[in-house]
């Protein structure tokens, strides 16, 4: 599976899921433009390994829940690297321990933005450009579990990924003239900076281990080279799809 010559931009790219799909697709071939939120030496280690693959690579701060950053990093990257060709919308965050009567509506609003807002803000400047550029593309949502399964304590966290699997149907149909794929990966639980607390802990881990039949944690890289097949010319007949990768944690749940 190559990337020869494309360009993509990856939020959240600073770290685990992010990082290592942007070094997947730097060593198959793309220049890829890193966005972060705060985590600028994260970015920097990002940008490292890209060009370690000898690509070319640029890390922007921005904030996905806001459009005006949106389209700034979006124009610079296009100035700087060149038209897109795919787009990774992986910047998320989580609302944990947020009992819906508890729920303040800064909380809600942060992860809404973030999680779902972000990736429409996204979406829609990387459709403009492709229509720009006679169409095709690749748009890949990384969502989560949490889009198939109850979140009690964490509603906002599920619904805002449970409606990425709703926006990429829909935008399935309406870029299916332009040739433009969008698909969803939903991870289930994943060794990276945001689980590595639960992970380090045995009780945690150990409970956590018994709802996955694999009995493990996935690794960033195994979510990269999905992303990078739905990326490349080998997914081109993929679109308006949900990719749950998550050790069998959705086969299992309620059944044990």
């Amino acid at each position: 599976m190559k990337l020869e010559n494309k360009r993509a931009l990856i939020t959240g790219a600073d770290s685990g899921i992010g990082q290592a799909i942007a070094q997947a697709f730097a060593e198959a071939g793309a220049d890829v433009a890193i966005i972060y939120h705060s985590d600028a030496e994260g970015a920097a280690e990002t940008r490292r390994r890209v060009e370690a693959a000898g690509r070319k690579s640029l890390t922007i701060q921005g904030d996905v829940g806001d459009s005006a950053s949106v389209e700034a990093f979006f124009a610079q990257t296009v100035s700087e690297l060149g038209p897109l060709d795919i787009l990774v919308n992986n910047a998320g965050t989580g609302a944990e321990n947020a009992d819906i009567a508890e729920l303040k509506d800064e909380d809600l609003e942060k992860v809404l933005r973030t999680n779902l807002m972000g990736p429409v803000f996204c979406a829609r400047a990387f459709v403009r450009l492709r229509r720009q550029q006679g169409g095709k593309g690749r748009i890949v949502n990384i969502s989560s579990v949490a889009q198939h399964l109850p979140t009690p304590e964490s509603s906002p966290y599920g619904m805002s990924k449970a409606a990425l699997g709703s926006f990429a149907r829909s935008l399935s149909r309406e870029l299916a003239e332009d040739k433009i794929n969008i698909n969803n990966i939903a991870p289930g639980l994943i060794q990276t900076p945001m689980t590595q607390k639960r992970l380090d802990d045995p009780q945690k881990r150990e409970e956590s281990f018994e709802k996955i039949p694999w009995h493990r944690a996935g690794q960033p890289e195994e979510i990269a080279r999905l992303a990078l097949f739905l990326a490349s010319d080998a997914g081109d007949y993929v679109t308006g799809q949900t990719w749950t990768m998550d050790g069998g944690l959705t086969m299992q749940w309620g059944g044990a």
